[in-house]
């Protein structure tokens, strides 16, 4: 007797072995063969066209399946905080981070409606996302005004930052945002301090800016309030980072 199994390449090939996995096709997701909600779907006679075999995790996992939640709830969970971080690594930010951002500003006070947007090289995608958000804004407010008057980016060495510097506090705002690595927003920030009347206490910015403060001097980001990548708040005070409870 043979087995029709999926190897590592995607692809069925002929066992002499049964399977020990069972997964959906369509879905993309291997469990158990005792997996209850695989059973229930099956019972009810859905599922068993899609349904495919593997020999061991390894072989599903490498041929692009991921573990269900149901019957692989730790597997499962391992999977997803990965994707998470691959997708973090990818657009420079989460959701969570994204959203806390936005609550920020629009709690702030006075009201923020226009703002800048600087970022680091790296940081293009959060800029950009950031924007796309602020501009369209929730979909139940039909009366909300977000306007993005510029967006700044910046390297992580420069010999002054100047330029960029002046195009940052063009406008003026009534809020500016911020995304990039530590370094080079360390460096942007003290020559806004030394050079324009940037007010730090109007920046929001994206998580890894806040780490900023050990590289900048003392009391250069003072007063610059942002969002962790769960969605926590923080602010800069005294030269520390102080994070609000969830």
């Amino acid at each position: 007797m043979t087995y029709t199994l999926i190897g590592a390449d995607g692809w069925p090939y002929v066992s002499v072995l049964p399977g020990t996995l069972g997964g959906h096709r369509r879905a993309r997701l291997y469990g158990r063969l005792d997996c209850p909600s695989a059973l229930r779907a099956i019972s009810g006679g859905g599922y068993v066209r899609e349904r495919v075999f593997f020999a061991d995790e390894v072989t599903a996992i490498a041929a692009g399946y991921r573990p269900c939640a149901v019957c692989l709830p730790q597997a499962y969970q391992v999977w997803k905080t990965e994707q998470a971080a691959a997708e973090r690594a990818m657009a420079g930010h989460t959701a969570a981070e994204l959203a806390g951002l936005l609550g920020l500003l629009a709690a702030a006070r006075p009201r923020v409606t226009a703002v800048v947007i600087g970022h680091g090289r790296d940081a293009a995608l959060s800029a950009k996302a950031f924007a796309a958000a602020w501009e369209s804004g929730p979909q139940a407010d039909s009366a909300w005004e977000g306007i993005v008057l510029g967006v700044v980016d910046w390297p992580e060495e420069a010999a002054s930052w100047l330029r960029q510097a002046r195009r940052f506090v063009a406008g003026p705002p009534d809020a500016w945002v911020v995304a990039g690595a530590p370094l080079g927003w360390a460096r942007m920030s003290e020559r806004l301090r030394q050079s324009t009347d940037w007010d730090p206490g109007r920046t929001f910015g994206f998580a890894s800016t806040a780490q900023a403060v050990a590289l900048a001097p003392p009391g250069t980001l003072e007063g610059m309030r942002g969002a962790d990548i769960d969605g926590t708040t923080w602010r800069i005070s005294r030269n520390l980072i102080h994070r609000d409870p969830a």
